[in-house]
Order: C-alpha cells, then sequence, then structure tokens
C-alpha cells in the first residue's frame, strides 16, 4: 500500500487524502443522522440560528453539504485522473460534481424538513368548523364553556363563549364563527 501511495503524484495523493477522509467523515455523518444523533454536532454547522426563525429553509452551506462536496470532488477527481484527463479539466469536473452533490443534498435536507409537522395548534384553523357543546357555553359571554371539535384532523375540546341570547347546552351543534386573540373560540348555534 506504501509503494502504490508513493508512487502517485503530488496532485493525485491530494484527491485520493481529499476522498478518503471525507468519505470516513461523511459516512459518520449518515450514521449519526440515520440512528438519530445531531450529526451537525459533530463538527459544527456553518448556519446561523435567527430569533423567529420559522424553519429549515434551504441550508446550501452545511457541514454536511461542504463533506458531501468533498466526497464527490474526491471520487470524481480520481475517476478523471484514472481516465487519463487534463489537470484542469479533473478539478472543472470534481468542482462541478461536488457543487451538484451540495445542492442536490440541500434540496434533499429542505423537502424532507417540509415533510414534518410542527404539532402546534393553530386555532386560526377552527374558524367555520362545526362542533358539539361539551361543557354549557353562558349566554352573552357570560361564561367559558366547552365545544368538541375538529381542528386539522384531531377531535378536541376547546373553550368558547357565545354571543347568542341563551345558553348553549350539551349536545347543541354550533359553528366557530371568530378566534379571540387569547384564544377562545367565539361560536353560534347553527340550527337556531
Amino acid at each position: 500500500m506504501e509503494a502504490w501511495f508513493s508512487a502517485l503524484t503530488l496532485f493525485e495523493k491530494v484527491y485520493w487524502v481529499i476522498a478518503i477522509l471525507s468519505s470516513i467523515i461523511f459516512i459518520i455523518l449518515l450514521v449519526l443522522t440515520l440512528i438519530g444523533g445531531d450529526a451537525d454536532d459533530f463538527g459544527g454547522d456553518v448556519d446561523a440560528d435567527i430569533d423567529a426563525d420559522t424553519g429549515i429553509g434551504f441550508q446550501f452551506l452545511s457541514f454536511k453539504n461542504l463533506m458531501g462536496f468533498f466526497t464527490i470532488f474526491g471520487w470524481t477527481g480520481i475517476a478523471c485522473l484514472e481516465a487519463g484527463w487534463t489537470k484542469s479539466i479533473v478539478i472543472f469536473v470534481s468542482v462541478l460534481c461536488g457543487l451538484l452533490m451540495m445542492f442536490a443534498m440541500a434540496a434533499l435536507f429542505y423537502y424532507l424538513s417540509r415533510l414534518q409537522s410542527s404539532g402546534t395548534l393553530k386555532l386560526k384553523n377552527a374558524l367555520n368548523q362545526i362542533g358539539e357543546v361539551y361543557l354549557t357555553i353562558g349566554a352573552n359571554r357570560s361564561n367559558i364553556g366547552k365545544v368538541s371539535i375538529n381542528v386539522q384532523g384531531t377531535l378536541r375540546e376547546l373553550e368558547a363563549l357565545t354571543d347568542e341570547k341563551k345558553d348553549l347546552v350539551l349536545g347543541n351543534v354550533v359553528r366557530v364563527k371568530e378566534v379571540t386573540d387569547n384564544g377562545l373560540l367565539i361560536v353560534e348555534l347553527l340550527n337556531k
């Protein structure tokens, strides 16, 4: 093995070292990602966290993507050298393939992140939904009651008020007409 490595030119040695080292790190990152470890803690992350960030977004420059770049860069360069291409073409092709790999990985992680749900209940999604009174709701917003209503695909029991002139009692069918800033539903009797 030493004889083989010694026989390589400096240009070839650089590509082999980059390919082998980045492949090892890339495999470790892949394994950590698959078993649920936070692979970004392994080597740090170039990305900055922004307060009130609403999602991951499209991260082109991250540690995982850089390792993907160097892995493909190295192995593409070795393949081009074995094909007998000139150094300038080898560099151009390996950089191009590495950038394509970075873009593909960034797109993959972006679209995978879009598949996950935050699980946060957004009460605005309850607007115009039909539900049933669970606990008596006082007339003219006099007493908070509860309604059983389907929000975001899940049946929930939420606090509610009404502007109706009579109390809404167990079993009344209601429609959500408003959601207050503090998270109370304002409901109205559906069949008056």
